[in-house]
């Protein structure tokens, strides 16, 4: 009998996960079928030699570089008008399934960046406590960056930040997870609805975090996470006239240049790439960037001798 048990554990295959897209709040295959294959990073597989295969990632087209962005747009009024204290509750309950999911992404971010698994724990980690850190700012960026204006005359004048609408945004390049939450999180923190592109050589976790948003509050479409060709995917969605920002972190100085032009054309928001600590605590200026400013003047009604009467 247990000859019997060995052959068969013996004989067993094993199940392969399959990475797929999220957009919104559903996981598509590539709508081209294609894929590409990822390989573990350099001092993870030695050296020498290509790295070990480690999964056969959706090779985005243009096509779902608009599905995405349709997603996004739909979502947009809905995450906007949620209160901030709720977004706030969202957010950290993502970084609650974070989590729970841990060990999955030491694995993974282990892989995609070449670490020991110590030291892929520590990413992790930062990168759930870089998550609950926005979320802790989205009922307060506005006590900060917003409030009443002093004015001759009788008026309030109030400026208040409102999110500034679909971003687009490239992904770093070498932090598969914690660049990538330090990217995103801000974005929707705020309000905003967001397309990611995937670190090219190493998307695998944020194909992961899309299955964590999915069984989240997070509503569909939110997040949209495409993986493929930074380049490719990048080109229509920085032209695209339903996109008001993007963030070209995972961009080179090549690529920025390109996008950046593209992008002037419906006066998109752009924050160009610059060399980034990510493990250092972050300001604010990602929660900043994706916000427009909005003044209201309200009159205060008629001035009396005694001062104002409202």
């Amino acid at each position: 009998m247990s000859e019997k048990t060995d052959k068969t554990e013996q004989q067993r295959l094993s199940v392969f996960k399959t990475y797929k897209l999220y957009v919104g709040g559903k996981f598509p295959r590539s709508e081209s079928g294609r894929v590409y294959e990822v390989t573990a990073g350099k001092s993870a597989a030695g050296a020498a030699g290509k790295g070990k295969w480690l999964a056969n990632a959706p090779l985005s087209s243009r096509k779902d570089a608009r599905d995405a962005v349709v997603a996004a747009r739909k979502a947009f009024g809905g995450w906007s008008g949620a209160t901030a204290y709720n977004r706030g509750q969202i957010l950290y309950r993502v970084a609650e399934m974070l989590e729970g999911r841990k060990d999955q992404f030491v694995r993974e971010v282990a892989d995609a960046e070449g670490l020991s698994k110590s030291k892929a724990a520590a990413v992790v980690d930062a990168a759930i406590d870089r998550w609950v850190w926005y979320a802790g700012w989205t009922d307060k960026i506005a006590q900060v960056v917003g409030g009443g204006n002093p004015v001759a005359g009788p008026f309030f004048n109030l400026s208040t930040p409102e999110p500034t609408g679909v971003v687009t945004v490239l992904a770093p390049q070498e932090s598969s997870f914690l660049g990538l939450v330090s990217v995103i999180a801000p974005v929707i923190a705020t309000g905003n609805t967001v397309i990611v592109i995937a670190s090219e050589k190493s998307p695998l976790p944020a194909l992961s975090l899309g299955e964590v948003l999915a069984t989240s509050d997070l509503p569909g479409g939110v997040v949209n996470v495409l993986s493929g060709k930074t380049a490719e995917i990048a080109a229509p969605l920085a032209a695209h006239q339903d996109v008001n920002a993007i963030d070209l972190a995972g961009a080179d100085d090549v690529l920025a240049k390109e996008l950046e032009i593209a992008a002037a054309d419906n006066l998109k928001r752009v924050v160009r790439p610059q060399p980034v600590d990510y493990s250092q605590t972050p300001g604010i200026e990602r929660l900043t960037a994706f916000l427009e400013t909005k003044t209201v003047w309200h009159p205060t009604g008629a001035l009396g001798a005694s001062g104002s009467s409202y």
